[in-house]
């Protein structure tokens, strides 16, 4: 008995051992799915100079700032495919014996795009070279998907109030930001091809990248500033308005796909301090005075700062990549409210309000706007009008040009906001077949 209990303890931890693999190998599966959002695909076809298919060609595509290599070979319909490839600018090049080596230049990945790279090779010696760059711009031809790509340059060269990405989504013609016009809450969002905001999906670095509201729907990812991580740490993104590839799902909505800044051979960093403050502001309609002759304007000082700096470990290895945002802000924003007015403070409205029966419709509109007490008023409710309500400003009138018995009050409620964005991402090749990236998020 002792003998079968012992096998079958060992058989137990063998299975459980089993699962633990299968477990794992599931979830490193499903990330390595989601992580083909993120990362670009080159395929083509190789020929010779008469059009004949050649099978067996190295491939070697080479991503310029890491120095990251992916070797493939073409099949037997000299077709080749080189999936799950970081963004940015690539060499391609060949070795196959009895033809010259061909080399492609000028190619530049962007995050989620399938490349057709066809190449031709001449006969001749391996150690002679063709050398072909700087061609037209690639065009997807193995997706049936539109996409609206932000670039690098967009998103480091416009011009953002807050510095935060997601204002330039609206650049795609399918996209519109409805909420900036009707919430001043801590939040934003965005309608991709006419469809609902809270169905969208974002993704950083192929991983969903969730953000809510105060009403449980998931929104656009961001803190109380209703800023996002800062430029100098977004590489470019992608919007996939409909009709995109299986990798991608899980929501109706617009798929946008967010891809950070990596260390790569180079050093390279940046450091900033934007400012804005109501001294170099001008007074707004909505922007009162304390006192009638008082020049001061509502206060509002915004400082953002901070720094990013990447660069290798070990070159073409490893790579390292930081970056860190603060965002301070101190604002009086300016708003306009309905108060009783100063007559209403005293018991008092207007004739064709307090007592409809001595001010008919047919009367004189002088007579109508004749202030009046209010019957049968409580006097104790009086200073409570003072004391729920700011000091009115200007009255309010009707259509018909009488008092309402209300008045508009501008108000500069005082507001403060304190945060901070950092992002730390590693990369490390491990070989021309596996790489490794771990990114924190603060």
């Amino acid at each position: 008995i002792g003998k079968e209990g012992a096998d079958m303890a060992r058989s137990l931890y063998a299975f459980g051992r089993l699962g633990s693999a299968v477990v794992l190998i599931i979830a490193l599966g499903t990330c390595a799915i989601f992580a083909q959002t993120s990362t670009a695909t080159i395929s083509g076809v190789v020929r010779d100079t008469s059009g004949a298919l050649v099978p067996g060609v190295t491939i070697t595509v080479k991503h310029i700032d890491s120095g990251l290599t992916r070797t493939v070979l073409t099949n037997e319909t000299g077709n080749y495919t080189a999936p799950s490839l970081p963004v940015g600018p690539y060499e391609i090049s060949t070795t196959m014996p009895g033809f010259k080596q061909a080399v492609r230049r000028g190619i530049n990945l962007a995050v989620g795009q399938e490349a057709v790279i066809d190449l031709t090779l001449e006969v001749g010696a391996n150690a002679e070279q063709v050398t072909v760059s700087e061609e037209a711009p690639l065009v997807n031809t193995t997706l049936a998907s539109t996409s609206g790509l932000i670039s690098e340059q967009q998103v480091k060269d416009l011009p953002l109030n807050g510095r935060s990405f997601d204002n330039l989504l609206v650049l795609n013609v399918s996209t519109s930001n409805p909420s900036s016009n009707v919430n001043n809450g801590a939040w934003t969002a965005f309608s991709v091809a006419g469809k609902r905001m809270e169905t969208n999906r974002y993704l950083l670095n192929g991983l969903d990248w969730i953000g809510q509201n105060g009403t449980g729907q998931f929104i656009t990812p961001m803190g109380v500033s209703r800023q996002l991580l800062g430029v100098d740490a977004v590489r470019e993104f992608n919007v996939l308005p409909h009709s995109y590839g299986a990798e991608y799902g899980k929501r109706a909505g617009g798929q946008i796909s967010v891809v950070t800044s990596s260390g790569t051979n180079q050093l390279h960093g940046s450091v900033f301090e934007y400012l804005r403050n109501d001294a170099l502001d001008a007074r707004n309609f909505f922007d009162s005075k304390i006192q009638p002759t008082d020049p001061r304007i509502p206060p509002f000082r915004r400082n953002q700062f901070g720094g990013s700096l990447g660069g290798p470990i070990q070159k073409d290895k490893m790579f390292l990549f930081g970056n860190y945002e603060g965002f301070r802000q101190r604002w009086a924003n300016s708003a306009a409210t309905s108060v009783p007015d100063a007559f209403a403070r005293q018991g008092m409205l207007p004739c064709y309000i307090a007592t409809p029966a001595a001010c008919p419709a047919s009367s004189s509109q002088q007579l109508q706007s004749q202030y009046v007490t209010v019957p049968n008023l409580k006097p104790g409710m009086l200073p409570y009008l003072n004391y729920f309500w700011p000091a009115p400003d200007r009255p309010i009138i009707d259509n018909l040009g009488r008092p309402t018995g209300g008045a508009s009050s501008f108000v500069n409620p005082r507001s403060r906001v304190d945060e901070n964005f950092g992002m730390a991402r590693f990369d490390y090749t491990i070989s021309s077949r596996d790489s490794f990236l771990d990114q924190l998020q603060l």
